[in-house]
């Protein structure tokens, strides 16, 4: 009788343990974060960041409204929010009517998860036919949407116009 409490007490030691610990490692979120490179996410922002200033340059406005969110918010200098994609593309429109000819944005720190990136640097913009030089510093949260990452907010604002 002993021996058969001895061997049902192990064996539910190993059944309760054994669950509890496959329980565990399944919902343990630290493995996504183990298989997420910020380098490679890096890479891919960098990559995005050229396409969206120089979407600026050639007025393709197409890309700039994609590249936000559909509820995306922008917070441009010197003005109120502007909410989700249809008015950012309005925003869009008047930065390109400012003609503008140069654009560049340097990211300064990168840093986020799988879930948000976020984008921090400085930026110089050239426009008008006065060539109007503007200098400062931005930040782009990044979000994935409908497989893309693409701007779920940014602000920007002047350290200098010239």
């Amino acid at each position: 009788m002993i021996h058969h409490k001895i061997i049902l007490l192990t064996l539910t030691t190993f059944i309760t343990f054994g669950c509890s610990t496959k329980a565990d490692t399944k919902g343990d979120s630290n493995t996504d974060e183990i298989t997420f490179d910020l380098n490679a996410m890096k890479k891919i922002i960098e990559e995005k960041t050229n396409q969206f200033t120089a979407a600026h340059i050639t007025k393709d406005t197409a890309f700039l409204n994609n590249i936000f969110t559909l509820n995306a918010r922008s917070l441009p200098p010197n003005a109120e929010a502007v909410n989700g994609r249809k008015a950012i593309s309005q925003l869009n429109m008047d930065w390109i009517n400012f003609g503008i000819s140069e654009a560049k944005e340097t990211s300064t720190v990168f840093y986020g998860n799988k879930d948000y990136l976020i984008d921090e640097g400085t930026y110089i913009f050239i426009y008008g036919e006065d060539k109007t030089i503007d200098k400062g510093k931005y930040i782009n949260i990044w979000k994935m949407e409908d497989g893309e990452w693409k701007i779920e907010s940014n602000i920007w604002n002047s350290s200098l116009v010239e």
